[in-house]
């Protein structure tokens, strides 16, 4: 019996132009519509919601091939890390 395996890509994320929390906002929901349409995961901002220029976005995947599992996050990282109007400045993937 195969086992589903979680996988969770924390994005720390710098929005330099941002000069209100709209502005960011704005750039985190483009990156979030994008991921979202391509990939089967789940995000949401889960830090930083109150500040104009960070944001801490947490994607969720789930499937039973670990090695598709990475590629896909990595993949979305590397989404993150050529998003327009925002920086990535740190990542961190967890296996559950």
């Amino acid at each position: 019996e195969a086992n589903g395996v979680i996988g969770l890509l924390t994005l720390e994320l710098h929005c330099a132009g941002a000069r209100s929390l709209n502005d960011k906002r704005s750039a985190l929901r483009t990156l979030e519509t994008k991921i979202r349409n391509r990939h089967n995961v789940s995000l949401a901002e889960v830090e930083h919601q109150d500040l104009w220029q960070r944001g801490r976005l947490a994607v969720v995947g789930v499937n039973t091939d670990h090695a598709h599992l990475e590629s896909t996050l990595a993949t979305v990282a590397g989404e993150a890390a050529t998003a327009r109007d925002i920086l990535l400045v740190d990542q961190q993937m967890e296996f559950l």
